[in-house]
């Protein structure tokens, strides 16, 4: 059959060009819209449900969110893991589906579970999905830098918020676009309890007039002289004029009491749980843009910065962008250093055909095939929904010198052919093919192929099917290497076909003119005369032979035994990601400090483009960060400007030495690497441990065990078992039965704790496109202190019937409402202790279970033999309790 192939493809040339025509224009078509990476997406299928619980502390938010939504989310189908993040006011549940699920279908399934147990939440709780992207979607971010110096840190927050991250949000290819560092305004109601006292004004009567003075409603339509009027009743806030203006009640006499005449109206920025600095010259607003799943990550960049340079003209004045990372450069490198060694392996192909055969047109052949052949794969990539990226074009890369193989053989064969039909030439000493009639060299070109290509079609199938088996692996290991298995079967398949098809239709089209024979080369007698000798001497002592190869294998696993182990080779990103941890607990303040001393550290070196740091977390789901935790980008420069002698592993090593800091533990990595290894496992570093219980105290023991076990360890650059107990509580302890006698319940006494001191957020501002919170608080002095706020006020029901029928409310009426008929006021310290008690600064689970984790990072040291030596220290130096398990985890599980 594949002899008939070869025979029907040499009497149908022109039909055979037709399909390389057809191969090309789908080929380069392939090649143009496919969708270009660094290296494959190894995140697993992923679902984050993200609640905002305003004002909350960890411990409340993991018991009344956390805990309920973790729980119900274990019943979706296909969920393998599912682990929770409990910060102060915000909730992060990460579902983990099993390998190959539908992202889609898993965020209607996670929908539908979620919406199960709504009504289980408070109802102050916001909850939404995260956005169809996972970590991995980070390719790019942006600082921006005011270069005039009047804008403020608030107003670039907000020029970020309201105007330039809508315009990136709808780019194709961006599923979000996450605001980081600066101010975010909102405008705060101060009350002044003395002007309260003096008015009789309850403070939840201040709350309920704020909540209502800040909407637009509209009426149906009127029609007047033949047109239809729209009716609105405008009210929407828009400056802190019109909040001062708002008026609580009016007096016996008929006189208003303003907003402005119980508290002072200003401007003040949210809680903050995330910093952005640059270059170590302060703080600065950044924005992350975050792809969306299954993207085409340049195609997205390249669209990113086509609408930035678009709408830069509309910037105010002096504000520019300025990016701190950029991943279409690590693709670009990657994509030109594959080419350029495509490029490579072609030229020595050409060059062994020339030398070998002495003929030009001979090497041709070879080099037509071979970017058939990668065409070919292309096409199949992108009909089966494959990335170009390292591994994927890497398997092009290997299977190169196979594909190559049958058109050499074929070519050299043809060789031999000619020679035994034509004549020599005594004068040229070489051999003339247009000596023969086209019939007689199409027949040469057919007896040629039909003798050898059937046996190279099944070699190359053979070399084809010996990537089988990397299908059968599994999850992240199979995402990593499927893209490679893929493109090099597929490339040694279309090496295949085109050996019985292309092939001899090249040979009788570029094997023309005049060769020389074999043995008038003096490179082949020369390999020929020491082959022979070698070969005679292997067959007359064949059991030496044999025995010397059995005795090779048996040293080889000496050596294999010893050789380092890791996932992933190390991929060099030209950016280089620091991510030290202090102790939890820090406040907003040293959290700048210190990340601004450390930036301005990194931004010395001078192989360093760029600093951009992080402390905490992002306004994104897919950033789960304590504001404990920093996340510096380092951008470095082109190696070429680098210091002589300097190195990657000598410049980390530099960096880490400039910053060693008391109460700070350093880790490490790339952008890519650290995402891939966070989203695997939730660890940042290399290592890790996970430890699993019931009780939270019991859990930073044992971590602080494991952290001071593997510091013995040789190779251990730093280990940190996280401090789970190191937050600080300021517990208002209701008493029920005093709140009883003066008539308050425990709901009426917590909502003043939450608006007075904690600042709510009442209602917002609607100024044209921008939305700003308003929000009602007593004076800092009042609140910064135990004692103070056991002054705060409370609105107690009046002793007169008509206060007490207040309490005879409806049920539908809310406590706001029923709050505007109290008439007395008492000091929260005359129904609540307050005392100072230790509690949890993050709440993390796993599949429901409390768990707290250490990080490792590793240096020397390969991480297999490392994970070993580690495993048998912790164990010889710990006895873990009932109820509590260890579990090893990180990059190289």
């Amino acid at each position: 059959m594949l002899a008939a192939l070869i025979s029907w493809s040499i009497r149908n040339r022109f039909l055979v060009g037709l399909g390389v025509v057809g191969l090309l224009a789908g080929g380069i078509f392939a090649v143009r819209t496919i969708p270009l990476e660094a290296i494959p997406d190894l995140s697993d299928v992923q679902v984050i449900v993200r609640t905002e619980y305003a004002g909350q502390a960890p411990q409340i938010v993991e018991d009344q969110i956390t805990y309920p939504v973790s729980s119900e989310m274990l019943k979706v189908p296909g969920a393998s893991t599912v682990r929770g993040y409990s910060f102060f006011g915000t909730s992060f549940v990460y579902v983990i589906f099993d390998d190959g699920t539908d992202l889609y279908w898993a965020r209607s399934r996670v929908l539908e579970y979620l919406s199960a147990i709504e009504d289980r939440l408070p109802e102050t709780a916001e909850t939404s999905l995260g956005p169809d992207a996972t970590g991995l979607g980070w390719v790019y971010q942006y600082a921006l830098e005011d270069t005039t110096g009047r804008m403020s840190l608030a107003e670039l927050r907000s020029f970020q918020d309201w105007q330039l991250r809508y315009q990136l949000t709808s780019v194709p290819g961006v599923a979000e676009v996450a605001s980081v560092g600066g101010f975010e305004k909102s405008y705060e109601v101060t009350v002044d309890p003395a002007a309260l006292e003096g008015f009789a004004v309850p403070v939840t009567e201040v709350m309920a007039a704020l909540r209502g003075s800040s909407e637009d409603v509209g009426a149906t339509m009127l029609e007047l002289a033949e047109r239809e009027y729209m009716i609105r009743g405008l009210g929407y806030i828009e400056s802190i004029e019109e909040i001062e203006g708002i008026v609580v009640r009016a007096t016996n006499h008929g006189t208003p009491i303003r907003i402005a005449d119980v508290a002072t109206v200003r401007e003040a920025p949210m809680v903050r749980r995330g910093i952005g600095e640059l270059d170590g010259r302060g703080e600065a607003v950044g924005g992350i843009v975050v792809m969306r799943y299954g993207e085409n990550a340049l195609a997205t960049i390249d669209r990113v910065k086509a609408r930035l340079a678009e709408i830069e003209s509309g910037f105010p004045d002096g504000v520019v962008v300025r990016p701190v990372y950029d991943r279409s450069g690590l693709i670009l490198r990657a994509i030109d250093t594959l080419r350029a060694k495509l490029l490579e392996e072609s030229l020595v192909v050409a060059l062994v055909c020339i030398v070998f055969l002495f003929h030009v047109r001979s090497a041709l052949v070879s080099l037509i095939v071979l970017p058939l052949g990668v065409l070919m794969a292309f096409v199949a990539m992108r009909g089966l929904g494959i990335n170009a990226d390292i591994m994927s074009l890497g398997g092009i890369a290997i299977a190169i010198g196979a594909m190559i193989d049958a058109s050499i053989v074929m070519v050299e064969n043809l060789h031999k052919h000619l020679e035994r039909r034509l004549a020599h030439d005594g004068d040229s000493g070489t051999l003339d093919i247009e000596s023969l009639s086209v019939a007689e060299r199409w027949a040469t070109v057919r007896d040629a192929a039909v003798e050898v290509g059937p046996t190279l079609f099944l070699t190359l199938l053979v070399i084809t099917v010996s990537f089988l088996p990397v299908f059968a692996l599994e999850a992240q290991e199979g995402r990593l290497f499927h893209p490679l298995a893929w493109t090099k079967t597929l490339s040694m398949a279309a090496a295949a076909l085109l050996s019985v098809t292309v092939v001899p239709v090249a040979m009788g089209l570029f094997v023309r003119g005049r060769i020389r024979r074999e043995h008038d080369n003096p490179l082949t007698r020369g390999l020929i005369a020491v082959y022979r000798p070698v070969l005679q001497w292997s067959l007359r002592n064949r059991i030496l032979v044999v025995a010397g190869s059995v005795a090779l294998v048996i040293l080889s696993v000496l050596p294999l035994q010893r050789i380092g182990s890791e996932f992933m080779p190390p991929l060099n990103e030209g950016t280089v990601l620091y991510m030290p941890t202090t102790l939890p607990g820090i406040g907003v303040r040293t959290a700048s400090a210190m990340l601004q001393r450390q930036d301005s550290i990194l931004a010395s070196f001078p192989e360093v483009e760029s600093v951009f740091g992080k402390a905490g977390r992002a306004d994104t789901a897919t950033d789960p960060a304590p504001m404990s935790m920093f996340e510096t980008t380092i951008v470095l420069k082109d190696p070429s400007e680098w210091r002589p002698g300097m190195t990657s592993d000598a410049l980390v090593d530099s960096m880490d030495a400039a910053l060693r800091f008391a109460g700070i533990t350093n880790s490490w990595t790339m952008p890519i690497r650290g995402r891939i290894d966070m989203l695997a496992t939730g660890i940042r570093t290399p290592v890790g441990v996970k430890v699993f219980g019931p009780e939270l105290p019991v859990l930073e023991r044992l971590a602080r065990e494991v952290e001071a076990a593997v510091d013995m360890v040789p190779g251990t650059r730093s280990a940190y078992g996280e401090r789970v107990m190191s937050g600080s509580y300021l517990d208002v302890e209701i008493d029920r039965e005093a709140a009883a006698r003066y008539g308050l319940s425990v709901a009426t006494i917590q909502d003043v704790i939450a608006s007075a001191v904690g600042g709510m957020q009442i209602t917002q501002t609607v100024e044209g496109r921008e939305r700003y919170g308003v929000r009602l608080r007593y004076p800092q002095e009042l609140r910064d202190r135990p004692e103070g706020i056991e002054r705060i006020l409370l609105p107690v029901p009046s002793r007169s019937g008509s206060a007490m029928s207040a309490m005879a409310t409806p049920a539908s009426m809310t406590g706001i409402e029923r709050f505007a008929s109290f008439a007395e006021q008492i000091p929260l310290g005359e129904v609540a202790t307050i005392s100072t008690s230790s509690g949890p600064m993050m709440v993390k689970t796993e599949n429901a279970f409390l768990t707290a984790w250490v990080f490792i990072d590793v240096e020397g040291r390969d991480i297999g033999s490392y994970v070993a030596d580690a495993q048998d220290m912790v164990e010889s130096m710990m006895t873990l309790p009932p109820g509590y398990s260890i579990q090893w985890s990180g990059q190289y599980a």
